[in-house]
């Protein structure tokens, strides 16, 4: 009797989320597919209504490649990346945002490590600025709340900021940017994947906490520097992202903070979270309307 027949699997699966993410999304999927490592890219749609993941699937209808994921509506970037990773048959998954232009040079070096490093859990890079300028998100610590209150208030002990220049060579991480994270796929799905309790925003986070915690190390290369646009949907709905950027804080300080065990102190995080959120909301409106005049 004949065996249904199954691809063999390949080193790498590029999974990118899209949502109204504007044209920057087909540059990065052109200069991921420019690349000759032996991969595969998954572009999963969250619903957008600006045409750009149509138009990069036009662009790559002969890419064998390619392939592109509708989903009916958004459901948040953790859930869109488990429900392309389900889909994927290379033994890593590099999760790449939509404005982030990755070279060979690039993925080579991230490639190596897991060739090279023992127990690597999930590799990291430096996401830069369009003037190159390091995102501090790149290399960060838990956000607990002794190091929050030391970040706002200026305070004595860790912060959630590493501080300093971003190393330039391989270090231990406690966090990296979601922006770029390489992983074996055999983990991803030890660990479930991202937890779908988050929208946007703190699933990276929660991610890095949990690899470390199954025993793996999370790395970051500081000499692999990938320029990152900062997406269109934060610019074009920046209270929705703000609002599920603070309600991410929440879960994360509920799941992972020991000091969410004392209710009276997780009850004051809770109002402070929800206030800063509120504070915010004048000044992204008014950003708003400027780049809409522009």
């Amino acid at each position: 009797m004949n065996t249904p027949f199954s691809p063999p699997p390949l080193p790498l699966s590029v999974i990118v989320v899209s949502a109204d993410s504007g044209p920057g999304l087909r540059d990065c999927v052109r200069r991921v597919l420019a690349c000759s490592t032996p991969l595969e890219l998954l572009l999963i749609d969250n619903a957008s209504t600006d045409g750009m993941p149509e138009a990069a699937a036009r662009a790559q209808e002969h890419e064998p490649r390619f392939r592109l994921i509708q989903n009916h509506a958004n459901l948040g970037f953790g859930t869109a990346v488990n429900r392309a990773a389900r889909e994927a048959r290379g033994e890593l998954l590099l999760v790449l945002n939509p404005d982030c232009l990755l070279d060979q040079a690039s993925l080579d070096r991230l490639l190596a490590v897991f060739a090279r490093e023992h127990q690597v859990g999930l590799l990291g890079a430096v996401v830069c600025d369009t003037q190159g300028v390091p995102d501090p998100a790149s290399y960060r610590r838990d956000p607990l709340l002794r190091r929050a209150l030391a970040s706002l208030f200026g305070g004595k002990g860790e912060r959630v900021e590493v501080g300093g220049a971003v190393p330039d060579h391989l270090v231990e991480a406690e966090a990296v940017s979601g922006a770029l994270m390489l992983l074996p796929r055999q983990l991803f799905e030890r660990l479930g994947g991202f937890d779908e309790g988050y929208f946007l925003h703190c699933e990276d986070l929660d991610l890095c906490r949990r690899v470390r915690d199954a025993g793996w190390r999370v790395l970051l290369a500081g000499d692999v520097r990938v320029p990152h646009g900062k997406g269109g949907s934060s610019r074009h709905r920046p209270v929705f992202v703000s609002r599920h950027k603070h309600r991410g804080m929440w879960r994360w300080f509920r799941k992972f903070d020991p000091a969410a065990r004392r209710p009276l102190v997780a009850a004051t995080v809770w109002l402070g979270i929800w206030l800063h959120f509120l504070v915010q909301i004048p000044g992204q409106l008014l950003r708003r309307a400027r780049n809409a005049d522009r």
